[in-house]
């Protein structure tokens, strides 16, 4: 992948790494970095870019830095300045660009002719007067105002036969939209074609391994730990094999995918659930090549890659080899999980037959949904309620972090740059089933690790999800934890 992990900027509205000590002027980096994008065809025409500065506060530079590297791509006619100050990429590219962007589209369109998103269910309150349950997003930041202008956007300008049956793929325009965000903030290599639109990631994992069943798979594989809902459950109801690929600090182990003899694996590679490690790009490109040997195809969960906070950028697995993996994304992190709004980008030869799946479960997401999110997107309020959003969960995880180093230093804290959950490892001494129940006595609620390990081995720790709870809460909540700990240990 090539990107480098010295002193990054971040920005989260594009898809932008920036190496401080490469000896490359920033303005430069920037440059290039767009200047690729618009090329690999993520960045398509009309496309409009992160204002100036919104772009400089997020990768840590000064306003003046992207402004240069904005005027250059204008200059060299990558990007097209309008009234107002807004960017966007050019209507028409310089011609060796338009002529490699057909070559992939023909490609795409000639693959797609001839073929046939988080993910965790929310550990569930049984009336703890603090519960740490993972999975949750904070429903009460929902945008209401914003979803409502688009729901009357859609209703008064939407054609009728919009609302009529349609392709199981769902609306042209959602799918478009995502590819535009995708493409732009995720560095995906998505075009409409290849989106399916889902009930949640629940539905959109059930669709392919109804396909990849068959077709033929016999063994999943999953990282273990991982998430005991979903894919495991689905995988075993569909008569296929079950195996776990252990899990060290920085993500799934590769060197165990050879002896795994899967059809397919399932990864969270930008932030593995539930331990956070991220997969190295090494790693990344060993999985891709396991894939391309064995023919099998990568189920990518990017389930909370919108939420990062003090880490450089990690781009999808998707955009390295479309043709083997299945990118899956969902808004119940984002936005609410009521929405039940998902959605996959799927490799060429397999996205007739996930969309016919789709057709048979449900006849297709509703339509009017479907156009309000693609509204959402178009507009830029998507980034704007996520730009409001990573503040807001950055100061719970801080207060979680800070209230374990008082009350608890000796856990570990794990995964903790990105997502809307910590893991936290415990000392040898503490047996984590009897710190779970004492918590538990204590009105706290709080998930371990062991559950979700599939080998059932491995060191004991605690899931904190903090996405809820305000910020005393959070130093309630780990003192009463210090308080079961203390028991536990005296006992």
């Amino acid at each position: 992948m090539g990107r480098s992990r010295t002193n990054s900027g971040l920005a989260e509205d594009l898809l932008i790494e920036l190496g401080r000590e490469a000896g490359v002027p920033l303005h430069r980096q920037i440059e290039a970095s767009i200047r690729a994008s618009i090329r690999a065809g993520r960045l398509r025409a009309g496309a409009s870019l992160p204002p100036t500065r919104t772009l400089a506060a997020g990768l840590g530079v000064s306003r003046g830095v992207v402004v240069e590297a904005y005027q250059q791509l204008v200059a060299e006619g990558y990007l097209a300045s309008r009234s107002g100050g807004y960017t966007q990429v050019a209507a028409t590219m310089p011609q060796t660009v338009a002529s490699a962007g057909s070559a992939a589209s023909t490609a795409t369109s000639m693959a797609a002719s001839t073929a046939g998103s988080t993910t965790q269910q929310p550990a569930r309150s049984v009336g703890f007067r603090i519960d740490f349950g993972y999975g949750r997003t904070d429903v009460s930041q929902f945008p209401r105002a914003a979803w409502l202008r688009s729901v009357r956007t859609v209703l008064t300008t939407t054609p009728n036969d919009r609302f009529a049956y349609l392709d199981g793929r769902g609306v042209p325009e959602l799918r478009q939209a995502l590819c535009d965000y995708l493409n732009r903030v995720r560095g995906t290599l998505a075009v409409p074609g290849n989106v399916v639109v889902c009930n949640g990631y629940g539905q959109g994992v059930a669709l392919l391994i109804q396909v990849l069943a068959r077709r033929g798979a016999r063994r999943i594989a999953l990282e273990d730990p991982s998430s005991r809902d979903d894919a495991r459950v689905l995988a075993a109801a569909a008569g296929l094999d079950v195996v776990g690929i252990p899990v060290g600090p920085d993500g799934v182990r590769v060197d165990a995918l050879d002896l795994a003899d899967a059809d397919a694996l399932v990864l969270t590679p930008s932030h593995q659930w539930p331990t956070g490690g991220v997969l190295s790009a090494t790693a990344r490109a060993e999985v891709i090549r396991w894939a391309r040997r064995r023919g099998a195809i990568v189920i990518e969960d990017d389930y909370d890659a919108e939420y990062r906070y003090d880490r450089s950028p990690v781009g999808a697995m998707q955009g390295l080899a479309p043709e083997h993996v299945v990118y899956c994304g969902t808004a119940s992190k984002t936005l609410a999980p009521g929405l039940r709004l998902g959605w996959m980008v799927v490799p060429p030869q397999l996205v007739a037959d996930v969309a016919a799946a789709k057709l048979l479960a449900d006849r297709g997401s509703s339509v009017i949904d479907q156009l309000t999110f693609a509204d959402f997107l178009t507009r830029g309020e998507f980034d704007r309620h996520l730009r409001r959003m990573r503040p807001v969960y950055r100061r719970r995880r801080d207060a979680l972090l800070d209230a374990l180093r008082t009350h608890l230093p000796d856990l570990r804290p794990a995964g903790i740059a990105a997502g809307q959950h910590v893991v936290a490892w415990l000392p040898p001494d503490l047996d984590e089933a009897a710190v779970v129940a004492a918590a538990a006595r204590h009105g706290l609620g709080i998930q371990g690790v062991g559950p979700f390990r599939i080998a059932g081995a491995g060191p004991g720790g605690l899931i904190f999800g903090y996405a809820i709870l305000g910020e005393s809460a959070i130093a309630e909540g780990v003192a009463l934890l210090a308080t079961a700990i203390r028991e536990v240990r005296g006992s």
